[in-house]
């Protein structure tokens, strides 16, 4: 109780409950375990910058903490949410103060670091770069595409990552059991309600005792947090999937690459990940049609069609039932017979686009509607294939003067491009065999 009769406002679980030290950390084993980097550092005291990327509830911050706790380091704390280049500034005039009074050193803890524009990133490298301060920025993005290189160069980064069954369970533990947890309240969770918890809280150590505490909330003392108690408290609570974030390309990625894969059981699994994540079925449609013609192509031209029409059912229909249309697609893309060949051709076509400059049509490819275009030659010698035999002028040369021929498209060996391939094999023989073939090797 306060001067004014007021009582402490309680701090959540995961606050009461956060490491103090490293024997009371969980997860992170890759890192903190015996003869790891990490712990190999901490056990030497020679502490570096680091960025700790990973997802949020992972115990970025109370890693940060127990090194500075275990190093007998000062802890400043700026948020890039709220702070800006004077917060910077202030904690670099701490630090350079413990340094020179105490002789301690000192470890700036930036959370959110992607936050930061690339000039404020900029302001903490001179104090990386003399010691200062030991930086630790954490970030639930990718730090290759948020951070510059600059501060990247100076930092180790440590991928921290979701919180398995056994962290869930340890956490779980702490908090029914010791005081400052939920202790002394004698509750029982039985194990079908903490699987509904482990899958609730996805990984996220924080998002599982926030739900912990609003379940006990309800339960009696000496109780027992049952299922229908969850399900009424957690309704339809949605697993990760940051939209524009780093799950989020991932999971995309992972569709895509199971379809390429030829695995529709996997394509499945990432789709229905992504609709339960909350996103748009509507991108997943898209994408779905640009996987049509990177990695079918012309092996099965019907899965183009097929997809067009998957994404026009979800926008007519809506869910439930258009997402029916667009799973049928990704299982008919992880079937169909795949062939990149178109894909490859026209990234090589625009490459030589690009780089060859803007070559002139030649005459005979050039249309002639008026007489002056006849007089200067356009059109003279072109030959309309369908007078020729089989249709085909073979020696015909497509491209411009200065350009050499070249072969872009290159069909594969399976699917409709298997009989597309023959057929382009024969054209390309009569060619090398016609007396009217525009260019000699």
């Amino acid at each position: 109780m306060d001067l004014f009769g007021r009582q402490p406002v309680a701090q959540p679980l995961a606050a009461r409950l956060r490491a103090t030290t490293l024997e009371e950390y969980v997860g992170q084993e890759h890192v903190l375990g015996p003869g790891k980097p990490l712990r190999e550092a901490l056990e030497q005291g020679t502490l570096h910058s680091m960025i700790f990327w990973g997802p949020p509830g992972v115990g970025k911050t109370t890693l940060a903490k127990l090194l500075a706790k275990v190093t007998d380091a000062h802890f400043e704390t700026i948020s890039a949410v709220l702070s800006g280049v004077k917060e910077i500034r202030q904690a670099v005039e701490v630090a350079q103060q413990h340094a020179t009074q105490y002789g301690r050193r000192t470890i700036l803890f930036v959370d959110e670091v992607h936050r930061f524009n690339k000039s404020q990133q900029d302001a903490f490298l001179p104090y990386v770069e003399d010691g200062t301060l030991i930086f630790i920025g954490a970030t639930t993005e990718n730090p290759s595409f948020e951070l510059n290189n600059a501060l990247l160069s100076r930092a180790r980064v440590y991928v921290l990552k979701s919180l398995d069954e056994a962290a869930m369970r340890k956490l779980v533990a702490r908090a029914l059991n010791e005081d400052k947890g939920l202790g002394a309240r004698k509750l029982s969770l039985p194990e079908e309600s903490f699987r509904i918890l482990l899958a609730a809280a996805d990984g996220d150590g924080r998002r599982l005792l926030n739900f912990l505490e609003n379940a006990a909330d309800l339960a009696e003392d000496g109780g027992e947090i049952g299922v229908e108690l969850l399900q009424n408290l957690l309704g339809d609570s949605r697993r990760r999937f940051d939209k524009g974030g780093e799950a989020f390309y991932d999971q995309i990625s992972a569709l895509h690459k199971s379809v390429r894969g030829s695995s529709p059981d996997g394509a499945l699994y990432w789709y229905a990940r992504m609709l339960d994540g909350g996103c748009d079925p509507l991108y997943i449609a898209r994408r779905v049609v640009r996987m049509a013609s990177e990695d079918i192509g012309n092996a099965d031209p019907r899965a183009l069609t097929l997809c067009l029409n998957a994404w026009d059912v979800q926008e007519r229909l809506g869910s439930p039932e258009g997402e029916l249309a667009v799973a049928q697609a990704i299982v008919y893309l992880a079937c169909a017979p795949k062939s990149n060949a178109v894909y490859t051709a026209f990234k090589a076509a625009k490459r030589d686009a690009a780089e060859l400059g803007s070559q002139e049509v030649p005459l005979h490819l050039r249309n002639a509607p008026t007489k002056l275009m006849q007089q200067l030659g356009y059109g003279e010698e072109y030959r309309y294939a369908h007078d020729e035999p089989d249709a085909y002028a073979a020696g015909e040369d497509y491209f411009p003067e200065a350009v050499e021929p070249r072969q872009y498209y290159d069909p594969v060996p399976r699917g409709l491009e298997l009989k597309i391939r023959e057929k382009l094999r024969h054209l390309r023989q009569l060619d090398a065999s016609s007396p009217r073939r525009r260019r000699q090797p």
